[in-house]
């Protein structure tokens, strides 16, 4: 057992398994939902970049390669002067959705390099330019452009040419849980020597000025090189720093000069160190100053060509005269090589090292996506922040029906700086990737979205902030079948406890899909968004007037898979329990009616010989949607199987499933797919084997679905064939996008007109292999389409899984395909190693779009490569 894996062991007996000290800071607590106090809901315009660094947040706070405790109590973080910059460089700059041309979006080179579920060893890479921080160029670039227009990036602008910028490195290396070192490396990549200014800052989340605290914390001067910190819910805490040109003090309060044009009632504001370092203002009051709730030391440097320079510091709980001895700096060697013992054992052998790191960045970004996130929707919709009044339009607006919605934890976040708080389908994704490394971690995840403090009352899972009711893909079952039987492999041991605790909580959010996303009771499904953005052709969120309902393809087969999910689940558990036999019967019987509404009442379209969403008018004829997107690629996921073992072990399960099954084909009722195998093995889908074909078919042909990277969300063949309806007299048209969004349908952030997505890869992928499995050689299919040759699924699946992992991977000229125009970026030496794991990949060139540090589902890639390697091991070993 690895040092790290004896270290997570203790975590898996607390209530909340989790360090008390993490990468838990925000990258973007400005322009969210939360600090939006504003009348009319415009996050983005009340709190905007230019207030970040001199008005105090409300809900947490954000910095630059941070740390804090997971209560976001004291935080720590990295700000940098270049002696250019109009401000400090202490947060990610990016555009707010207003100002980008496809959406808000991160305007900096940053890389989540490695890390260990208990944060004892954490790397952190930050290139900062030499040259002025080009931020007025990237908005008003991407002010100029459309939507047909790429986004203006970073390294559009000149700001890296000729290596000119600085590599900033944070590396923390746990001596024990509160005893915290950190190594800041400054490497020069310019040709000649360049100034910088460090400041390691330390700074008190302000919950005072509301009342939480009874006494304010306080950050003092202890002696030349040791800060010590008094706060009332983290005890005494002492920081250590080697001999700084400076030190500063200030207060974590608003400019509110800056906010409000209100005259300051001190010098001592949450932006005082930035005024003093870029304008020389009011540096011997800072100086003087000997306590606060904001502090830093201040390292002025010039750092040669090529050259390092390295500063220290230390945050512990117990006070020493030598916190940096002799020897100390072996901390970050023997915790290195902890966290290379841990990866070698839970990573399959035999990768190459490209693949290797791969796999490491991807799961190391999950791990630094964990975020502390507040938000009591109750609390914020009766309050003030202290700079506008309580506002009585927020009781009917945004989330006004979410009052039970008290959140204080640490969550998973898809990227921490473009979606900085969670979404419920993302997070089940999310969960997948870190039960490779942390399964008690993800269990806890999976459960906490289910908590009273979450769900609502009715069952309804929380979405996201912006809109907790909009509605995502109940995938919460099948990623909690995943993240079991992940940890069933890693230990021999299925966790029940569990399964049976996600099942109780299940039960009532499929009741309520039941109850209110079927609307005519015919096991027709609606749910509108469910996570898609801009599928449809209009906003499937969207009510028309009258008497006009969409019955949707997508939702039908999700609850179809929901409910398979469920049933496995129920036979897992029952293995155990007998008493769950009876609900593994309740899910198999939702099974088969949904199984028939979606086959037989009109979301099968024959001519097509694929799925569509349905227009239902009152008065006129459905009309189907004949838009081949991922909505009718949906039905798939819905596929299981149940051993004989299971079946001759809940003898009530095989009775009950035998008498409904004749009891339908004698009333000539629809059965769903349903073969045995020779050894008893019943495969149960929602595709009878001919429509399968059919629609794999399409999915695997290159003028279609495939793509060099995967599978497309919409076909490439409404590239040339768009698809247009009129409803109510107006007209709506969809057609093929390969890239950014040409929509502004959902603020135009991201699109599913034609992009390769992870997640929906995967699912593919993974009912593929599992049709693959069950039919053998039995059942092959062209692949690609057209191409003459025959493979059966495993091996299409395989495939794709190549597709897919071939966006990372570095071609032989030094290139990744995700990387695109920037590949002379990466290529040159020091990055040719470094990975962005984007939201999404364009559908022709495999390009990475939108948020590019989404290693929310994106991270996924490390168990496609994990499974694909044991595959390749597995066919060798049965060749020897």
């Amino acid at each position: 057992m690895t040092a790290e894996h004896q270290r997570l062991a203790v975590n898996a007996g607390k209530s909340v398994p989790l360090a008390q000290w993490g990468p838990y800071l925000s990258e973007r607590q400005w322009g969210t939902v939360r600090e939006d106090y504003s009348q009319n809901g415009d996050a983005w315009h009340y709190f905007p970049f230019d207030h970040a660094n001199c008005r105090v947040f409300s809900w947490g706070e954000d910095g630059l390669a941070g740390i804090s405790d997971f209560f976001g109590n004291l935080c720590f973080g990295i700000s940098l002067w270049n002696g250019k910059d109009p401000i400090l460089k202490e947060r990610l700059f990016g555009l707010s959705n207003p100002q980008g041309n496809h959406g808000e979006d991160v305007k900096e080179l940053y890389f989540h390099l490695d890390n260990l579920p208990t944060h004892y060893y954490m790397e952190y890479l930050y290139k900062y330019p030499q040259q002025e921080f080009p931020y007025e160029k990237l908005r008003e670039e991407n002010r100029n452009r459309g939507k047909l227009d790429p986004e203006y990036e970073i390294l559009d602008s000149g700001a890296f040419d000729n290596n000119q910028y600085f590599d900033v490195l944070v590396t923390y290396a746990k001596q024990s849980a509160q005893d915290i070192f950190i190594k800041i490396d400054v490497t020069n990549r310019y040709s000649k020597p360049a100034e910088m200014t460090l400041l390691p800052t330390l700074w008190c989340y302000n919950r005072w000025r509301d009342g939480t605290f009874k006494e304010k914390p306080s950050i003092r001067q202890h002696n030349k090189t040791t800060v010590k910190i008094d706060h009332e819910r983290l005890g005494e805490y002492y920081f250590y720093y080697q001999s700084a040109d400076k030190t500063f003090f200030t207060e974590n309060e608003t400019n509110t000069q800056v906010v409000t044009n209100t005259p300051n009632t001190s010098i001592f504001t949450k932006d005082a160190f930035n005024h003093a370092i870029i304008k020389g203002e009011n540096v011997d009051e800072l100086t003087k100053k000997k306590d606060g709730t904001k502090f830093s030391p201040v390292y002025k440097m010039k750092v040669a060509a090529g050259a390092t320079k390295t500063i220290y510091c230390r945050l512990n709980t117990t006070l020493t005269e030598k916190p940096f001895a002799p020897g100390f700096k072996d901390v970050f060697k023997v915790r290195k090589k902890e966290a290379d013992d841990f990866y070698a054992v839970i990573l399959p052998k035999g990768m190459s090292e490209d693949m290797a790191q791969i796999q490491r960045q991807a799961l190391s970004g999950v791990l630094w996506s964990k975020q502390y996130y507040h938000f009591d929707v109750e609390e914020w919709l009766s309050s003030s922040d202290g700079i506008s009044p309580v506002s009585n339009s927020k009781m009917t607006g945004r989330n006004n029906d979410w009052k039970h919605l008290k959140n204080q934890d640490i969550i998973m976040m898809p990227d921490k700086w473009e979606y900085p708080w969670y979404a419920a389908w993302d997070l089940a994704f999310q969960c997948i990737s870190m039960a490779v490394v942390d399964p008690v971690f993800a269990k806890h995840q999976l459960l906490l979205v289910m908590r009273e403090w979450y769900m609502k009352p009715d069952g309804q899972l929380p979405a996201y902030e912006w809109n907790f009711s909009d509605v995502n893909p109940p995938v919460q079952a099948w990623a909690a079948m995943q993240v079991y039987n992940i940890e069933k492999k890693q230990t021999g041991n299925g966790d029940i406890k569990f399964l049976k605790k996600v099942f109780q909580k299940l039960l009532i959010n499929f009741t309520w899909w039941i109850n209110r996303k079927d609307v005519n009771g015919n096991n027709i499904f609606e749910g509108g968004f469910l996570g898609l953005d801009n599928i449809g052709v209009f906003n499937r969120s969207f009510h028309f007037p009258g008497e006009v309902q969409l019955e949707q393809a997508d939702g039908t087969s999700w609850m179809g898979t929901y409910a398979l999910d469920m049933m496995e689940m129920a036979i897992e558990i029952a293995m155990n329990d007998i008493s769950f036999e009876d609900t593994a019967t309740k899910f198999f019987e939702h099974f088969v009616l949904i199984a028939e509404s979606l086959n037989q009442h009109g979301l099968w379209n024959e001519e097509d010989r694929f799925y569509y969403d349905v227009l239902c008018v009152s008065g006129a004829d459905p009309v189907p949607l004949r838009i081949q997107s991922v909505v009718g690629i949906t039905a798939l996921y819905a596929v299981s199987t149940i051993n004989k073992k299971a079946l001759d072990h809940l003898t009530d399960f095989k009775k009950r499933i035998t008498w409904f099954e004749n009891y339908r084909k004698k009333h000539a009722k629809y059965w769903p797919n349903e073969e045995r195998s020779d050894d008893g093995e019943i495969l149960m889908s929602l595709i009878p084997k001919d429509k399968l074909v059919d629609m794999l078919k399409r999915l695997l042909d290159e003028d279609g679905f495939l793509s060099p990277g995967g599978i497309r969300a919409l076909s490439k063949y409404h590239d040339q064939n768009p698809y247009s309806v009129t409803v109510d007299g107006n007209i709506y048209s969809i057609r093929y996008d390969p890239g950014d969004a040409t929509s502004d349908m959902f603020g135009g952030n991201s699109n599913w007109r034609g992009p390769v997505w992870m997640p929906i890869n995967f699912l593919i992928i993974q009912s593929i292999k599992k049709y693959g499995e069950f039919y053998g050689d039995s059942l092959t299919v062209e692949y690609p389409t057209g191409s003459g040759v025959q493979m059966n699924l495993e091996q299409v699946a395989e495939h794709l899984t190549k597709r897919v992992i071939s966006l990372f991977e570095r071609s032989k000229d030094g290139e990744r395909r995700l990387h695109g125009d920037y590949g002379w970026f990466y290529k040159q030496p020091g990055n040719e190693h470094l990975v962005a794991f984007y939201e999404y990949f364009h559908g022709d060139s495999g390009r990475g779009l939108g948020a590019s540090h989404q290693t929310g589902w994106t991270a996924l890639v490390a168990e496609l490569i994990s499974e694909y390697g044991e595959r390749k091991e597995n066919t060798k070993r049965e060749l020897l």
